[in-house]
């Protein structure tokens, strides 16, 4: 298997969502644009990544939402991408349709006391949910790794708690830890690097708002964690 010198994921730039949550309950999920700002942030993390990327060809996997596309364009690293696949499996976790911004206040506050992973949506998702389409993904790359000729990178343009996702599956990651992890900042890049003996380790880590170490399991934390709330 030819498989990729790193693995790079970003998270899209600010949207309109992040500054009004309001928008949710007239424009769907999927359709909501980068602000100017997020625009400039991809931008800036365009330039992060082409460093990265040390003129080595790209394939990237892009979320279907608006606010990834206009992330990807933003990057300007067309010249370096092999090919871009639309994949619907790196979306962002499905809360509702349209969303009424009191009733999903009232759902996080209620995710935030059971627990990110496990609560689901009364219209959506769990994280287990968004756990189990991204372990499916995870078998559609193995796939295209081995085929010959696939560039020596691989690039997501995906979504905060999606990122996290993809390596608590890679890297078997417990419950409790994800539980104490913060989201990425709007279009933070983290990458997953290959080293000599062929293992992957991140970049960087993920911050934490709660000290859990990657082995801790329900056995050894609170039984009702009070978790802050987190940024869609």
């Amino acid at each position: 298997m030819s498989a990729p010198r790193q693995i790079i994921m970003v998270r899209h730039g600010q949207s309109a969502a992040n500054l009004d949550t309001s928008i949710y309950e007239r424009v769907p999920d999927y359709r909501i644009p980068l602000t100017e700002l997020g625009l400039e942030q991809a931008r800036e993390a365009g330039r992060r990544i082409r460093e990265q990327l040390d003129g080595e060809r790209v394939r990237v996997y892009v979320s279907p939402y608006l606010r990834a596309y206009q992330s990807l364009e933003a990057m300007d690293l067309a010249d370096l991408i092999e090919r871009v696949v639309e994949e619907p499996r790196l979306r962002e976790q499905d809360w509702a349709n349209y969303q009424v911004a009191e009733e999903i206040d009232q759902q996080k506050k209620l995710r935030d006391t059971y627990g990110h992973f496990f609560f689901r949506f009364r219209e959506g998702e769990s994280g287990s949910d968004v756990y189990d389409r991204v372990s499916s993904f995870l078998e559609t790359l193995h796939r295209h790794w081995n085929k010959p000729g696939h560039a020596p990178n691989t690039l997501l343009v995906t979504h905060g708690l999606t990122m996290r996702l993809f390596c608590m599956r890679w890297f078997h990651w417990t419950v409790e830890y994800f539980e104490s992890l913060n989201n990425p900042e709007n279009a933070g890049v983290h990458t997953l690097v290959m080293q000599d003996d062929g293992r992957y380790e991140l970049d960087r880590s993920f911050s934490q708002w709660a000290d859990r170490s990657r082995t801790d399991t329900v056995l050894s934390t609170p039984p009702t964690p009070q978790q802050p709330p987190t940024a869609p």
